[in-house]
């Protein structure tokens, strides 16, 4: 169980992974969770912390630290994405962006796909410095990245468990898909929903695919990159169908993949030295060429002029 926990992997995709990471940490301040600065408007009284924000225990979010919050982690973020200081500035990322999400899912909903993103966060400083392109394997950075995979098929198998425990079977037999078409359904998933039992037949293959998904940790290399290529088309469908995106686990679950063969930094590195060789010289300008290198005489330059008429030289010998 030991060596299954800690099978080393190469330095570069632990590297690969702490950089898609940490920029999703910004992208995410920006992009999907900007709205958590105006929960601070609202009355304190509304403000509901998680157990976590009751244990600790976390004081209620004001304007100021929740600004104090969004500008230091977005810079921490950008600096931890370049790999320096991974302890230190991979805890700090860490412990802000785990009170921003304490304090976006304390207002009344909480979103299960932030797990897998949490671990990866929690875990990745414990493996230690890495480098883009660098093959030399490390157990630290591979029980990271299990950790990860282990939350990451949590995900799927409790969001089963708790389909069964508070829905039972009803769950699979019920309009639950056709709810969410309705309240935020795409044209695609209009199309869908006019073939008859289609639906009722993803609702028993999405509780399906969630119970046995552990056994994609059974299955050989080859079979479980493919699994995992289904596992994102799945959410390809669920985006286009009914807009949920699962951004933070869909860069969690890149902790299966082999990442370090895609090197952009490495290929920015190539391409820039490429170019610096393939730069013009800029020394003395080079001598002109020869005459017999330029090729033949243009058709407009003169003829020679004819000889000159006159006697002939004498021939014979010469007279005494």
């Amino acid at each position: 169980m030991t060596r299954w926990l800690t099978e080393a992997v190469p330095r570069g995709r632990v590297a690969a992974i702490r950089t898609l990471v940490y920029l999703f940490v910004a992208a995410d301040l920006v992009v999907f969770t900007p709205w958590v600065r105006t929960r601070v408007d609202v009355p304190g009284e509304l403000y509901q912390p998680l157990l976590i924000g009751r244990l600790l225990p976390l004081p209620t979010p004001t304007p100021t630290m929740v600004a104090a919050i969004f500008w230091t982690l977005l810079a921490l973020a950008l600096l931890a994405a370049t790999g320096r200081a991974p302890r230190l500035l991979g805890w700090s990322v860490f412990a802000l962006y785990f009170e921003w999400m304490i304090i976006a899912m304390s207002y009344g909903k909480v979103d299960h796909d932030r797990i897998g993103f949490l671990v990866a966060l929690a875990a990745l400083p414990t493996a230690g410095r890495a480098r883009h392109g660098d093959p030399t394997r490390t157990e630290a950075g591979g029980w990271a990245l299990r950790v990860t995979q282990i939350a990451v098929i949590c995900t799927y198998f409790l969001a089963a468990w708790a389909k069964l425990r508070f829905g039972g079977l009803d769950w699979a037999t019920g309009s639950v898909l056709a709810r969410a078409i309705i309240r935020r359904g795409t044209d695609f998933a209009d199309l869908i929903a006019q073939v008859p039992y289609l639906l009722l037949v993803a609702q028993f293959g999405i509780l399906a695919f969630e119970l046995l998904s552990p056994v994609v940790f059974l299955l050989p290399e080859r079979w479980r990159q493919a699994t995992i290529g289904f596992f994102y088309s799945f959410h390809l469908v669920t985006i286009a169908t009914i807009t949920i995106s699962f951004a933070p686990h869909l860069v969690a679950m890149t902790s299966f993949l082999p990442l370090e063969r895609i090197r952009p930094v490495v290929w920015a590195r190539r391409l820039i030295t490429r170019r610096h060789d393939g730069a013009a010289p800029t020394g003395p300008a080079p001598d002109p060429p020869a005459p017999e290198d330029q090729g033949p005489a243009p058709d407009h330059v003169p003829a020679a002029a004819p000889p000159v008429a006159g006697p002939a030289p004498a021939v014979g010998p010469a007279t005494p």
